[in-house]
């Protein structure tokens, strides 16, 4: 499969980024979200951490979650289980290595059981469906220098459909936002405490894949 090779310039990356500013409304509620967990994590409070992913999940991914609702004991199963790898990346910045690697597959493909939906808005129990973009972002929210955020369209434009092999794809996916963080770090743009720079790779991402907004 061809790689993907279509970097930013630094100003192209900069008008993204401006834009997502503009005009994205819902980055208030990753902000609640993230001051949430991070009140949260350092208590080891890990059903208050399941129900502030929840409300940003809701929100965020409200045009897959209006079909049903994921069991969120499942999710705090899943946090809990896996409360050792998450503390030790939680404050890491991703990098290749296989270890890392295979990090990023195992947690993938739990918390994609975790979040599948299991009933309808009624709470009534229904076929059981999936969402890579839903896992991508809690493990965002759970390590925001770990983990990068993607839909179908951002996906796509990387060379990583997850249509087959979701957890294949998010894995080659890191990769390539590992490029990008570093490329936007030899620019000069640096972690901030509520905003690492992989958020602001997926900024720039949502507003020039996704909404086209820098067009």
């Amino acid at each position: 499969m061809k790689e993907f090779s279509d970097f930013p310039s630094k100003e192209q990356f900069g008008i993204g980024t401006e834009s997502f500013v503009r005009k994205e409304p819902r980055d208030a509620m990753y902000k609640v979200a993230t001051f949430l967990i991070n009140y949260y994590w350092d208590k080891g409070d890990t059903r208050n951490i399941t129900d502030a992913l929840s409300v940003l999940l809701l929100t965020w991914n409200q045009a897959f979650y209006r079909y049903g609702f994921f069991d969120e004991d499942a999710l705090e199963r899943a946090i809990k289980s896996n409360l050792g790898v998450l503390r030790e990346i939680r404050n890491r910045e991703f990098t290749v290595t296989e270890d890392n690697l295979t990090k990023v597959d195992k947690l993938f493909n739990e918390f994609l059981c975790s979040l599948e939906i299991v009933k309808t808005p009624d709470g009534k129990a229904t076929k059981r469906r999936r969402s890579p973009v839903a896992v991508a972002k809690a493990l965002h929210l759970l390590a925001p220098r770990f983990f990068p955020i993607w839909d179908y369209k951002i996906a796509n434009s990387y060379k990583c459909n997850y249509s087959k092999d979701p957890a294949a794809a998010y894995v080659k996916f890191c990769k390539t936002s590992e490029k990008m963080v570093n490329l936007a770090k030899s620019w000069g743009y640096k972690d901030r405490a509520e905003k690492s720079v992989l958020k602001l790779v997926d900024e720039y991402n949502y507003a020039h894949y996704t909404k086209r907004w820098d067009k």
